[in-house]
């Protein structure tokens, strides 16, 4: 089984629009959507062994080596700078890292910027590189009721639509990097097994290609 290629994909909608990327790549496994818990999923005939996984946990399973290759959102490695190959952006899942605040919020140099995220790594360099005294406060869930109960004072979060932020009186006031999902390989695999992620890569190169000329 080792000349399989095994492929972590992130649970969810990407994962399935992806999944049809790669089907169409001459890796298909057409069990792998079907209802059932299973969570490993192999077509011997096209050497290929998928399996879901949480998103965040996908560049682990990437970098440790029990996955050849995956999908992951930049925003993952930009946080937890994964020891792996990004080999192509898959101009899907697009969206945006951002400060938001309340809508009459205005910064004051003077004082200490609390900034509630659970993207810590992220948030430190960006006020790193303005300079900028901040305080980190690291949340997981239902960052936006942070700076409503005056806990903090922005917060540095994924945007996709901005409608959680708009029904809570909250705003995007500056963009710090924009996101979209990522094919990535380990780096052992990338060596000894070549050949199938590079076949891999040239198709899903061609499919972003095409689809951002008919956008045009």
């Amino acid at each position: 089984m080792s000349d399989f290629l095994n492929v972590a994909l992130p649970k969810g909608r990407l994962g399935e629009k992806v999944y049809a990327m790669f089907a169409k790549a001459g890796f298909p496994c057409d069990e792998l959507l079907d209802p059932k818990r299973k969570l490993i999923f192999e077509n011997p005939e096209a050497k290929v062994r998928y399996f879901w996984v949480k998103p965040s946990d996908v560049a682990v399973y990437v970098e440790r080596g029990a996955a050849d290759v995956g999908v992951v959102g930049k925003d993952i490695l930009l946080e937890y700078e994964p020891d792996i190959y990004e080999l192509l952006d898959l101009n899907v899942g697009k969206c945006r890292m951002c400060v938001a605040a309340k809508n009459d919020f205005r910064d004051d140099p003077d004082r200490i910027l609390r900034v509630a995220t659970k993207f810590s790594r992220i948030a430190r360099n960006f006020y790193a590189s303005r300079s900028r005294d901040i305080d980190i406060i690291h949340l997981q869930g239902s960052i936006e009721i942070a700076p409503i109960l005056d806990m903090t004072d922005v917060i540095v979060d994924i945007v996709e639509t901005g409608s959680t932020l708009k029904e809570n009186n909250l705003s995007p006031i500056e963009t710090i990097v924009p996101i979209s999902a990522r094919f990535i390989a380990n780096k052992v695999s990338y060596k000894f097994k070549h050949e199938a992620i590079q076949r891999l890569y040239e198709s899903l190169a061609d499919q972003v290609a095409a689809k951002e000329a008919e956008t045009k």
